[in-house]
């Protein structure tokens, strides 16, 4: 499992991220973002190369769960 903080950075920065390190091809990954924009962004990639997301939201970070 990897932990992603991508908070601070505006899109295109958390998707190049989460693109870099499925280059690992692990099953599981967690990402911190803090706007709403890179979440949806960050989901649609994952969802894409067939993850699974879901996130929780805790004053105003969210913390995406991305699964193989």
């Amino acid at each position: 499992m990897k932990l992603i903080d991508a908070r601070g950075l505006s899109c295109p920065e958390p998707v190049i991220m989460i693109k870099k390190a499925m280059e690992t091809k692990e099953a599981h990954y967690d990402m911190i973002v803090d706007n709403p924009t890179s979440r949806e962004n960050v989901t649609r990639y994952a969802e894409h190369q067939g993850y699974k997301v879901s996130y929780k939201e805790e004053n105003g970070e969210y913390t995406l769960s991305i699964d193989k």
